[in-house]
């Protein structure tokens, strides 16, 4: 369906696409992943003409459409895009802004485009909200909304730049929801997104970007299990722990719980397991070992979530004399860490690759 050769987006102070060469076939469901600033949005944008290629050729069912011959306007028709923002029209209704394209552009009779808004609003589940305003909605209900608009054009392919993105965490599985439907339904879609779980779970291709490019392609499972590259074993790496160094007792304990809960919402932990794993560090890090430590130290804490057991794993090192946190005279934050914890070990180290003496581990279900 769509063929790339040798794209490349320069700006003026950056290059976020140097070469990329990649073939898209019809029914692909491609997640694009990868830290930010690596040319995520920029390849997707490219991909519809929202953003013109320095270079290179993209070829949409035989027809190049970075030709300046092209008509770029018919070609856009086949391709839908889903924002961050929504981009819904205020002053118009729900069923108002499913309505408006297929009317003016492609000349639909209103009563026809008005049945087919109102069955691809049964299906993302707000045909009750066809006459309230964008106003009236929760940013869920909104992108749902507009993936609805877009899909009232009856593209080829949809195109998601991060679409999740601006929403509550509550509202974030509602979205997903429809796009794994849409996979479902074999439609074609290229998927921006942040959210690693959902990028897996969803796509049965994965590109990672990175040095300008398409860093790594391969299936969810080659990906997420089993990279190959240095770059890409970093950041999935990265995105299946949290890691924080504390060296100072007046860090920002706020920041770290906040990361702590977003970590967790990140790998679908339950809520139970988050508020257990946030209890555990205040007990644990908090009340115990640090009274124990000196001015001057560190310490790491790593969290891991093993999806499949369904449990999270706690790792605190820290520097200086030996110290078991179940030797502490604190017994009502021992008694909470009995209660909120499985496993509570400690290991004296003869000194870490980072110079840590302590290890403790904590598993939390």
């Amino acid at each position: 369906m769509i063929r790339i050769e040798h794209l490349r987006k320069e700006y003026p102070n950056v290059t976020p696409i140097e070469d990329v060469s990649v073939t898209i076939n019809n029914g692909d469901v491609i997640s694009v992943i990868g830290p930010s600033g690596t040319g995520k949005s920029t390849f997707i944008r490219c991909i519809n003409l929202l953003e013109t290629p320095t270079s290179g050729e993209i070829w949409v069912d035989g027809e190049c459409i970075t030709d300046k011959k092209c008509n770029i306007s018919k070609v856009r028709q086949k391709m839908g895009m889903v924002f961050q923002s929504f981009n819904l029209f205020p002053h118009m209704t729900v069923i108002g802004n499913i309505m408006a394209a297929p009317v003016d552009l492609l000349k639909k009779q209103k009563s026809e485009a008005y049945e087919e808004g109102m069955r691809l609003l049964r299906m993302v589940g707000l045909a009750d909200k066809a006459q309230n305003y964008p106003d009236e909605l929760s940013g869920g209900q909104k992108q749902r909304v507009a993936i609805a608009r877009t899909l009232a054009m009856g593209p080829d392919i949809i195109l998601f730049d991060e679409p999740t993105s601006a929403l509550d965490p509550t509202m974030v599985g509602e979205v997903q929801a429809v796009i794994r439907e849409l996979a479902r339904q074999g439609l074609t879609m290229i998927i921006v997104t942040h959210e690693m779980h959902f990028a897996r779970e969803v796509a049965n291709r994965v590109f990672f970007m990175n040095e300008g490019g398409i860093y790594e392609e391969g299936t969810p499972e080659e990906i997420f299990d089993h990279p190959k590259r240095e770059k890409t074993i970093r950041f999935i790496k990265h995105i299946n722990a949290f890691e924080n160094l504390i060296t100072s007792k007046d860090f920002d304990f706020i920041g770290l719980n906040t990361g702590l809960e977003e970590f967790g919402r990140k790998c679908r932990m339950s809520q139970k397991t988050i508020y257990r794993t946030q209890s555990a560090f205040e007990e644990l890090c908090m009340q115990i070992i640090f009274p124990a430590l000196p001015d001057e130290f560190k310490l790491n804490v790593t969290v891991e979530y093993l999806q499949d057991e369904e449990l999270a794993k706690m790792q605190f090192k820290y520097d200086g004399a030996a110290f078991d946190p179940k030797t502490s005279d604190n017994m009502l934050s021992l008694k909470l860490l009995e209660k909120e914890t499985e496993l509570f070990g400690y290991e004296r180290l003869d000194g870490d690759e980072d110079g840590f003496t302590n290890l403790v581990t904590v598993t939390i279900r």
